[in-house]
């Protein structure tokens, strides 16, 4: 396995920088996993489709919901129904904005594009930004079907102007804005729109797409797609900040980048998972199955068909023993006993400027390593058992882990892991690498981090079901 040398952290950084720039949506992201997980030899699995036989000692597969959620795991050459998963679990989205099934809008001379919010982000941070879209659009083929189509715009074709001090001179005391008025992207003229006779096109034949959003716009997405605007069904777009992933600061030592909550996560996950099979003997000797699960719809409750409180994960566990001959009635449960799952969500790092936000004692800095998270109230799920299991992995590699505990006097946000932990009887831990600027449209992180958590998560595949073995509770 991988060694925390300077170049493999540099790898790793380098590469969850460029995962980001080609995941601008849930979409996106889970193809991006798609297409590692084909490159590592995994085999895919259809939901619709029988599983029985399909799933072997030694065998690698993956499996998607919604295209915005994924399933990967290698079974082990020794295991048997019953036996164990080692999870990481993880999300695919963060906060954004949506396009309305009614989008189009005109004010003043503008074109302007309607949007929803979707998450808790922090909106004044898309102000002055250059925007695009992207995401899922259904497209209508030659026999009467429907098909999955991704589209990415490059170009920043949207943009939400702040309004000039000289009109407020309040806003560097208190910048508020209203949600539904202030927040309305532009995306063009109306008179240059019209002089390129792309809004009378559509204005001379109106159809429900037409009419529902700007013909322009359309106009746009089919050429991207090379379908004419007629074989658009409907889509599910998002906003996105097109400025790209990097690493910075004068030590080469951050990632300034967007939606690093959670992508951070979700690399570190796909890419411990694959490295952790490099070695062939102890994957045959395995009696566990390594599993990653990249939800969507964390930012919002996981409360979807493909969130984090779905059925997603006990069908999935169910239907990989049932393809197993001779499987006991009491498979599932035995198997939910030996298992374990990591909730892999970013941090709150602590910040210079608001050092005053964190308890003293817990304060998660960039550089030094994946944070495990405590809550009394099991806004996560971590336990004395499950700590002690993560702390043992990481001292016999040598993988510094800091902790966190919110302030008794502030909020406390939650992840994947108290769900998924009280859904299935899991046991679990929360843990996640520090992050500055949560939910902002450019976040930050450090470089270093990212290859520890991927240690981590290859060490945590090779080594648990040895581990449990020593673990006596009840």
């Amino acid at each position: 396995m991988a060694s925390l040398t300077k170049a493999h952290l540099q790898r790793q950084a380098e590469q969850l920088v460029d995962f980001v720039n080609k995941a601008p949506s849930p979409f996106h992201a889970v193809d991006v996993c798609r297409n590692w997980l084909r490159g590592a030899n995994f085999t895919e699995l259809k939901e619709k489709q029988s599983w029985e036989g399909a799933i072997k000692p030694n065998g690698r597969y993956y499996f998607t919901r919604n295209g915005s959620s994924i399933v990967a795991f290698a079974v082990g050459g020794k295991f048997r129904p019953g036996g164990g998963i080692s999870i990481v679990g993880a999300h695919t989205d963060s906060p954004c904005f949506k396009l309305k099934p009614v989008s189009k809008k005109t004010s003043s001379g503008f074109l302007q594009v309607g949007v929803q919010l979707y998450g808790g982000g922090l909106w004044y941070t898309w102000f002055d930004r250059d925007l695009s879209i992207s995401g899922r659009v259904m497209v209508r083929d030659s026999t009467g079907g429907y098909t999955h189509r991704l589209v990415l715009i490059e170009d920043p074709i949207m943009r939400i102007p702040s309004l000039a001090i000289h009109l407020d001179r309040t806003v560097n005391d208190a910048f508020t804005f209203n949600k539904e008025t202030h927040l309305v992207p532009i995306l063009a003229t109306v008179s240059k729109a019209l002089n390129g006779n792309q809004e009378n096109a559509g204005e001379s034949t109106p159809d429900q797409s037409s009419l529902a959003h700007h013909p322009i716009l359309l106009e746009r997405i089919a050429k991207e797609l090379k379908v004419n605007v007629d074989e658009i069904a409907d889509f599910e777009l998002c906003l996105y900040d097109t400025q790209k992933a990097v690493i910075g600061g004068i030590c080469n030592e951050f990632i300034y980048a967007s939606r690093l909550d959670n992508l951070n996560s979700s690399y570190c996950a796909i890419e411990g998972l694959i490295n952790s099979l490099g070695d062939e003997k102890a994957v045959t000797n395995d009696t566990h199955i390594r599993m990653v699960a990249l939800f969507d719809n964390e930012e919002i409750g996981s409360t979807s068909a493909y969130g984090a409180n779905s059925s997603l994960i006990e069908s999935a566990i169910r239907r990989i023993h049932a393809s197993f001959p001779g499987a006991s009635s009491t498979a599932f449960e035995e198997s939910i006993a030996n298992s374990f799952l990591i909730s892999s969500d970013v941090t709150h790092a602590v910040h210079p400027n608001y050092s005053d936000k964190h308890e003293k004692d817990h304060r998660p800095e960039l550089q030094k390593g994946p944070s495990i998270k405590v809550n009394a109230n099991q806004r996560y799920a971590t336990t004395s058992v499950t700590s002690t299991i993560l702390k043992d992995i990481a001292k016999r590699n040598n993988i510094p882990l800091q902790e966190f505990v919110v302030r008794n006097d502030c909020a406390c946000g939650s992840t994947i892991g108290p769900m998924m932990s009280s859904n299935l009887g899991l046991r679990t831990v929360d843990i996640g690498n520090p992050l500055l600027s949560m939910h902002s449209i450019r976040e930050v992180c450090g470089t270093d981090d990212v290859g520890m958590s991927v240690k981590l998560f290859e060490h945590f595949f090779a080594e648990f079901a040895a581990l449990d073995a020593k673990i006596t509770v009840d």
